[in-house]
């Protein structure tokens, strides 16, 4: 049987480490898929680049239509990321026939929906594992392995940049800017680290995520998104005393009031495993109520953590070749027909549990003011420290509520900051405690 022919669009570090896959597993790979898969078409911005894999037997260009336009061609691999001319590129593949496999995370969260309904009706497959969390095979997991659960929640550290800085500020005592310009020499964070730094990039895997968990439409839009540019070592310092240690989660969970939908820092306790991920890995806690809790753990990023994926979803398309499509797994896990009109939640009506730091002035009745708000507003307080500062007689007064609704917290909030012995807002991180309950 001849062997199936794949078009890569980009052949960078992911498209190099592809090939370098496909070459060198070839065997396996054939044994597993059924048939012989090679690349036999890429376009590159620039041809004459070295490369990190063999292109010998790879007719090269630098136009990417040509590709996606190749009768020989049966499935399009998109590496190019954006969301713009990766769009048009997947569509008009899809619009010639072809399968489709991609890598990119914004171009499913952003346009998801419009991609797979073409699919649908063209017949072919869109196959995105290598969107989340690189190697982590985390999309077949939830959409196959998890099929007979419910799934009540789910929560990831999804982006290998953040976590690398908030590990480098609790374990070395750095404050952010250095870690960041440290990762940013490293290769970890980009010139501009905004999607990294401030959620982005995670929002655009939770959105995909939450979709295939909860059999929702791709709602990128409504993701509540807070960076971590703000953290700060005291707070990272003051939740390891408490217990806690913070991550930038992305976290959605199934309520009776609708789905939430939220990437923000984030203290969890340390004991659970997912708290102890460390460093550019990243890590996924999906509970579901048959299985109960269950984590994923992996390279995010990389050459060949990512390829494997890609990989892996081209022995999928390649194995289901000839099989009819209404007997396909459908790509977001729930036939198109089945998906739910749930609400997202505003991140107002959100409960979650929070932390607190506040700068006062270390007198009399202060903490009575602060605990009396908190309690008009229906807040209880779990545990509190209280440090004090020799030099100018102000203090700072760490608590760790109980579960509350947030729009009670902001009102809490609010109240406190207008207190003439508190300098400065009340820093408020939220705090998940992620147990099987």
């Amino acid at each position: 049987m001849e062997p199936v022919k794949v078009g890569l669009l980009g052949l960078g570090t992911v498209g190099g480490g592809t090939v370098n896959v496909l070459q060198r597993n070839a065997e396996e790979i054939s044994r597993r898929a059924g048939r012989g898969i090679i690349v036999s078409h890429a376009s590159a911005r620039d041809i004459n680049k070295p490369r990190i894999c063999k292109t010998d037997d790879i007719q090269l260009t630098e136009t990417p239509i040509d590709v996606v336009s190749d009768p020989e061609v049966s499935i399009v691999v998109e590496l190019i990321g954006g969301d713009t001319l990766a769009r048009e590129l997947v569509l008009k593949a899809i619009a010639n026939g072809k399968h489709v496999v991609t890598a990119n995370k914004a171009l499913i969260a952003k346009h998801g929906n419009e991609i797979f309904s073409a699919a649908q009706k063209q017949g072919v497959m869109v196959a995105f594992e290598a969107a989340v969390a690189g190697g982590i095979p985390i999309i077949k997991a939830i959409r196959e392995g998890l099929a007979g659960n419910q799934i009540e929640w789910l929560a990831g550290i999804i982006n290998g940049t953040g976590n690398f800085i908030l590990t480098e500020m609790r374990d070395k005592q750095r404050d952010f800017d250095s870690v960041l310009a440290e990762a940013q020499r490293l290769g970890y964070a980009e010139a501009d680290p905004t999607f990294d730094v401030e959620g982005i990039d995670a929002a655009h895997k939770l959105t995909i995520l939450a979709s295939i968990a909860f059999g929702i439409p791709l709602q990128f839009e409504k993701v509540y998104t807070e960076g971590i540019s703000k953290i700060t070592g005291e707070d990272v310092d003051y939740a390891s005393e408490l217990g806690y240690t913070i991550k930038h989660l992305g976290l959605s969970r199934i309520t009776d009031a609708g789905v939430e939908l939220r990437v923000h820092p984030t203290l969890i306790p340390k004991r659970r495993l997912i708290a102890n991920v460390d460093g550019v890995m990243n890590a996924v806690l999906v509970k579901g109520d048959a299985v109960g809790p269950t984590l994923y753990y992996g390279a995010g990023a990389g050459a060949e953590p990512t390829a494997s994926a890609v990989v892996g979803d081209i022995v999928d398309v390649v194995r289901v070749l000839t099989s009819d499509p209404e007997n396909r797994v459908p790509h977001l896990a729930f036939q198109p027909e089945s998906l739910s009109d749930l609400s997202i939640l505003p991140i107002d009506e959100v409960e979650t549990a929070y932390y607190l730091r506040i700068a006062a002035s270390d007198k009399a009745g202060v903490m009575a003011n602060i605990t009396t708000i908190l309690a008009d507003n229906g807040i209880s307080i779990d545990s509190m420290l209280q440090k004090e500062h020799k030099s100018d007689e102000k203090a700072a007064i760490i608590i760790i509520t109980h579960t509350t609704i947030e729009k009670n917290m902001n009102e809490a909030i609010a109240k406190i900051n207008a207190l003439e012995a508190v300098n400065g807002d009340v820093v408020r991180i939220r705090l998940e405690h992620l147990d099987a309950d």
